[in-house]
């Protein structure tokens, strides 16, 4: 099974791209953190060039 990737920006800048552990090894927080940034209620706390995760589609195989 492969890994959940997501991006990690700042306002419009692309961080960094990994997993969920890979990001918070980056930014030096727990894993939890990386996935609550993705969450709309942070969103609302938050303005919007704070840190926000994106979780990134998985591409299927065989959709020619």
């Amino acid at each position: 099974m492969k890994s959940k990737e997501y991006a990690l920006y700042r306002g419009d800048t692309l961080l960094q791209i990994g997993t969920a552990e890979e990001l918070a090894e980056f930014k030096k927080v727990k894993r939890k953190t990386i996935l609550f940034y993705a969450t709309p209620s942070y969103r609302k706390r938050t303005s919007d060039k704070s840190l926000r995760t994106i979780k990134l589609l998985e591409e299927v195989e065989g959709s020619d």
